[in-house]
């Protein structure tokens, strides 16, 4: 969503914000903007679409001052255009905000007779907080008084005019950081915006606010007690942003996977047995799993509901984390609650932890930011050593989430009787070989790139899958319309005939994901109706399968082998290239896709 930054620094301070705001692009944004204060004088320039816009604005019309804030837009309130973009400006204040004012109508309400430019939320906080100012309030005291008249969730940070040392920031919901320097100070969304001018980061927790000068940061908690937080060292790869020669981050990512699961599973099992570096987890008295996520994370919560159920004979139910709370399940007290979220920041996510928080028997979250909002709440956090994704559409975050799942699933088997330690060895000798498996399955990109041209024509794709291979199908659809906007649906295989068949005809390329396993034969069936009213099949599949069903295909993929019951995993891939060639025959933009944002953090 939203990105925010902001700097009390000792050169000028307008290209150091831009250079910040470009390492925040990958969250989605369509438009952008720049406050500043010098000799005392508050003043702003802003620009629709991507930051080369207002980069030529501020060629043509300079912005002076070594104090800033700057803002990439997501639009929720208004249509993207100058006067919806950040900063809001009134009179001596300038405001950035990412999150949403949800009394922002009554709030509006009540300051009737003053001047409105934009449709947006954010204008009232900054309305507001002048409001505040005229009744003769200082900009501190004024910004404190603003924030206890907002509700919903936000991250804002505050620029005055006459104050060249002062940023306000607050955070109730989205992330907001702190970046402490050599006699300058930063605020921002997240630590990768900062990590060029400091590795050193505290973060605001719920509810904090905090008066940051060039000297320090005083910060204060949601009762306005004086509060002391952690300050953390960043360790330099998480602030590594580069596209590595690739021609997008999606790319790069997608071709850093087996070296990011390989690092994930060498973690959580160095040896022939499922070890939690980080704490102990207990599945022994476990009545049932809860798993929660939105996006591709709960398609990963779908394919470790096969494994948790097959494996350790656990039940498993897996919810959408925005419809989670508000179906207000009953939660047992024998209950394991599992989070899964990339950013670790997903606001629906959180919401849905802090509900099962205090009603299950636990807590745990996988995450790729250790220092996260959810990582911190729950009972226990396991990092998936992804390192940073830019890519909007999550690919090596998504294996290594399933990595983490997969030696979840396998403790808990071991843990409740249902293996013995040589099958947990055999099992996890099956997940080590995948990054193998996945490099030979990389290698196949040039013969997925030649076909995809005919995918880039289509109007509809259907994706099949069955058991586990039928969350991946899932993911495969939700891959190839974030980026290419193609519209696609995922399905299990055996429903193609109670509704989906009806869309098939020569024109309907049906991609289908089918390992010679136990259920092949039936997908087989399936993908032999798909062809029956002249579907296009791309079946992917092992030697084993290509050999026995690609008659009468239109093209097979041939993967490499391995163990069926992990092929989610090594499947992934395929799915990912797909998308990834499909979207660049079309020209989109891959890894900013319209309309989406790659952390979304309100709901």
């Amino acid at each position: 969503m939203c990105g925010i930054v902001g700097v009390l620094g000792n050169h000028e301070v307008a290209p150091i914000l831009v250079e910040a705001l470009k390492r925040l692009e990958y969250r989605g944004y369509d438009s952008a903007g720049l406050a500043t204060v010098q000799a005392g004088r508050l003043d702003r320039r802003r620009a629709v679409g991507k930051l080369v816009n207002l980069s030529d604005l501020l060629v043509h019309d300079p912005l002076a001052g070594k104090s800033g804030i700057g803002h990439t837009r997501w639009a929720t309130h208004g249509a993207p255009s100058v006067a919806n973009a950040h900063p809001h400006r009134t009179g001596r204040v300038a405001v950035v905000h990412n999150g949403i004012i949800e009394n922002f109508r009554s709030l509006r309400d009540s300051l009737a007779g003053r001047d409105w430019e934009s449709e947006t939320d954010t204008e009232t906080v900054a309305q507001l907080c002048e409001d505040f100012m005229s009744q003769g309030m200082t900009p501190r005291e004024a910004a404190a008084e603003t924030l206890t008249h907002l509700e919903g969730a936000f991250a804002i940070a505050f620029l005055f005019e006459g104050e060249e040392d002062l940023i306000v920031a607050a955070r109730k919901g989205p992330p907001l950081a702190i970046g402490h320097g050599e006699g300058e100070m930063y605020v921002g969304s997240d630590a990768i915006a900062l990590s060029p001018m400091t590795n050193r980061i505290t973060y605001l927790e719920e509810g904090d606010y905090a008066f940051v000068t060039r000297a320090g940061a005083e910060i204060y908690d949601a009762e306005g007690r004086r509060a002391n937080r952690e300050l953390r060292e960043i360790p330099a790869k998480t602030a590594q942003i580069d596209k590595g020669g690739h021609r997008h981050f999606m790319a790069k990512e997608v071709f850093e996977q087996p070296v990011v699961l390989a690092e994930c599973l060498t973690h959580y099992a160095p040896g022939d047995a499922v070890q939690i570096p980080e704490g102990h987890v207990d599945f022994t008295n476990t009545d049932r799993l809860i798993l929660v996520a939105c996006g591709t994370a709960h398609y990963a919560c779908l394919v470790a509901k096969y494994w948790f159920e097959q494996l350790a004979g656990l039940p498993c139910d897996v919810d959408i984390a925005s419809e989670f709370r508000y179906r207000a399940p009953p939660v047992s007290d024998q209950a394991t609650a599992l989070f899964v979220s990339q950013s670790g920041e997903t606001a629906d996510t959180l919401a849905a932890l802090r509900y099962a928080d205090g009603k299950a028997a636990r807590t745990l979250s996988v995450v790729n930011v250790p220092e996260s909002s959810i990582a911190r709440d729950s009972d226990l956090a396991l990092p998936i050593h992804a390192g940073v994704e830019v890519g909007v559409a999550s690919t090596k975050a998504f294996v290594c989430q399933l990595g983490v799942l997969a030696n979840l699933a396998i403790l808990a088997a071991r843990q409740r009787g249902h293996i013995d330690a040589a099958r947990e060895a055999d099992l996890l000798g099956q997940l080590r070989a995948l990054p193998a498996l996945i490099n030979q399955a990389l290698a196949l990109e040039d013969q997925i790139k030649r076909h995809t041209g005919t995918l880039a024509r289509a109007q509809t794709v259907l994706f099949l899958g069955r058991g586990a291979m039928y969350p991946l199908a899932l993911e495969g659809a939700l891959k190839l319309k974030e980026i290419s906007y193609i519209h696609a649906e995922g399905y299990a295989s055996g429903e193609l005939k109670h509704g989906p068949i009806a869309l098939v005809d020569k024109t309907v390329p049906v991609v289908v994901l089918a390992p010679r396993d136990e259920l092949f034969d039936k997908t087989v069936s399936n993908m032999q109706e798909v062809m029956a009213r002249e579907g296009k099949v791309w079946l992917v599949s092992d030697k084993a399968g290509a050999d026995a069903a690609s008659d009468g295909v239109w093209q097979t993929l041939v993967m490499p082998g391995g163990d069926p019951f992990f092929a989610p995993i090594l499947y992934s891939i395929p799915a990912q290239l797909i998308a990834y060639h499909t979207a660049v025959h079309k020209g989109t933009d891959v890894d900013q896709p319209r309309n989406l944002a790659k952390s979304v953090t309100v709901e």
